[in-house]
């Protein structure tokens, strides 16, 4: 146990430095999509503890699987994570993330022999469900949203992918109510439900894989 614990402890120290390190360059490199350009230090100050807490509690849950699904796993977690800082931070969901993210999962689907048909049709029936939700609604969903629901399909298949969105929405709504109860959030506001998918999903990594 005390191997394992110190095992998470490198493994989520890594992944945080690491997984920070690629947040701050996309940051530099692509201003202009972000929502707070000159706020980046501010609302970054949280995000290496978050990193580091997610990375360390999903590491010593999943360590015990065999080697190569756990790194398929924490690869997941990796990405959630980055996604999740990114898209609370700047509501902002980077393609350089996304496109990764989607390739890994294919080649974890293949490695693990998941059913990769259900993952296919996961990916294109949830993207396309989500951009027909954001034409219908213009633009009450992003592009960037659509992309995530899409590349989720790939890691959860069917199944899972509906659960994932079924309690993200459900979780996303109770958090607007609050926020907007306590004034934090008007009716009209921009709210980003990518970081409610990424960590429904997390979850979903880590108990139900």
């Amino acid at each position: 146990m005390i191997l394992e614990i110190f095992s998470a402890v490198i493994i989520s120290a890594g992944l945080t430095f690491f997984g920070s390190k690629w947040i701050d360059f996309l940051y530099k490199m692509q201003n202009s999509p972000l929502s707070f350009p000159e706020e980046i230090l501010s609302r970054s100050k949280f995000r290496k503890y978050f990193l580091a807490i997610i990375f360390f509690v999903c590491a010593v849950i999943l360590i015990k699987l065999p080697p190569q699904q756990f790194f398929f796993m924490m690869s997941a977690v990796f990405f959630l994570g980055l996604i999740t800082c990114t898209d609370f931070e700047q509501y902002v969901i980077f393609d350089r993330m996304i496109l990764p993210f989607a390739v890994v999962g294919i080649l974890a689907a293949i490695s693990l022999n998941f059913p990769l048909t259900d993952r296919i049709i996961a990916a294109v029936v949830g993207g396309g469900i989500f951009l027909l939700i954001a034409i219908l609604t213009k633009g009450g969903i992003g592009g960037g949203d659509i992309k995530l629901v899409a590349v989720l399909g790939i890691w959860l298949g069917c199944e899972k992918l509906l659960n994932v969105v079924l309690f993200s929405c459900i979780f996303a709504g109770i958090c607007a109510v609050i926020l907007i109860l306590a004034n934090k959030k008007d009716r009209r506001d921009f709210f980003a439900y990518g970081p409610y998918f990424t960590l429904t999903a997390i979850f979903f990594v880590c108990f139900r894989n």
